[in-house]
């Protein structure tokens, strides 16, 4: 039996894997040069990346702590200036129009900065180093802050909304001119936002976040705009009360968006552009290859997929070959197709797969 963990981010110091009688086998200690062999037929070949010194080879550690949310801190920090900016724009404003939409608008706004903040504080603690009690370091910390950023958008939307309803058939005065001022000032701060999150949001659950959040402003703003205009050249106040609730139905559907997205990776569920069926296939593709079984897969933080299997490998093709090519186009292969940050494969005999099934009968 042999096994192989890519990536593992806890090797000991100084400390190399002592030989076996039965083969155990973990982290590689040397770098793998995929030019030595070749991809079997089915299997491209994998990219082979240099270093800053021109080295080939993969790594096997998690020693880059960049996570998704982490390559994009940058963008995070000039949407929340731009947002705390425009928040206190959009209270002033609601302040002297007395427009409860641009109060809601304001509200939002406020959350959206406090989420980017939450994202930016546990993006600097996920590079944090994997620890003995921590193996995968603080990565799971930026799962977590997108929750609570979800949990905050689903509360203003309810309280909006509540606020709204309580509005409805009293008599208040709304400042068309202030309202469609800050408005439109916002409109055009949540469409700049959008811009600079546009590329990240697809990598990091707390980038997508916030993405949706300046969407759901974006919209909100309109609303907004519309309802002043209505106001403007109407008089009708109850629009201000109905861009309200609007506002509020926006944000709902992106705060259970997101927190359905961080609930599958808390339960571990299968990353959603990975198919289990299609990696057996792969694996199952190289030469000597039996049966794949026991395969999970889940996420540890945005950007982090990882990948864990049994594979019974022909005796004949272990004592011909010997298991390390066997591991390496393995391996090669989940990172080229499949992308995986971190993969764990048990390598069996067919006699030991039995004796599993024995055990587990």
């Amino acid at each position: 039996m042999t096994t192989s963990s890519r990536n593992n981010p806890l090797p000991e110091a100084g400390a190399r894997p002592a030989p076996s009688d039965h083969g155990e086998h973990h982290d590689h200690d040397h770098d793998h040069d995929h030019r030595r062999w070749a991809f079997s037929v089915g299997h491209r070949a994998p990219r082979v990346k240099e270093d800053e010194h021109g080295h080939h080879g993969h790594s096997h550690g998690l020693g880059d702590h960049t996570t998704a949310t982490g390559k994009h801190r940058k963008k995070l920090i000039i949407v929340l200036c731009i947002t705390a900016s425009i928040f206190l724009v959009q209270v002033v404003g609601a302040m002297i129009s007395n427009s409860l939409a641009l109060l809601a608008d304001a509200g939002h706004m406020l959350t959206d900065a406090t989420g980017v903040f939450i994202a930016l504080i546990a993006s600097v603690i996920a590079t944090r180093p994997a620890s003995a009690k921590r193996t995968f370091g603080y990565q799971r910390i930026e799962v977590l802050a997108a929750l609570l950023n979800g949990v905050a958008i689903a509360a203003i939307a309810v309280l909006i909304f509540v606020e709204a309803i309580k509005r409805i058939g009293t008599e208040v005065e709304v400042e068309s001119g202030p309202m469609l001022f800050a408005a439109i000032i916002g409109a055009v701060a949540n469409l700049i936002s959008l811009l600079i999150l546009q590329s990240g949001q697809k990598e990091s659950l707390n980038v997508r976040g916030a993405y949706l959040e300046v969407l759901g402003d974006l919209l909100g703003s309109v609303a907004v705009i519309i309802a002043g205009i209505i106001i403007w050249l109407t008089g009708w106040m109850l629009a201000d009360q109905i861009a309200s609730i609007a506002i509020a139905l926006l944000i709902l559907p992106r705060a259970w968006s997101l927190l359905k997205d961080v609930l599958n990776v808390l339960m571990e569920a299968t990353p959603k552009d990975m198919d289990l069926e299609e990696t057996r296939a792969h694996l199952l593709s190289v030469p000597g290859v039996l049966n794949v079984h026991d395969m999970h897969a889940w996420t540890i933080t945005s950007g982090v997929p990882v990948f864990s299997a049994h594979v019974v490998v022909d005796d004949e093709t272990i004592s011909s070959k010997g298991s390390e090519p066997i591991l390496d186009e393995l391996l090669a292969c989940l990172g080229e197709h499949f992308d995986t940050a971190h993969s764990t494969l048990q390598i069996e005999s067919r006699d030991h797969q039995a004796h599993e099934q024995e055990v587990h009968a």
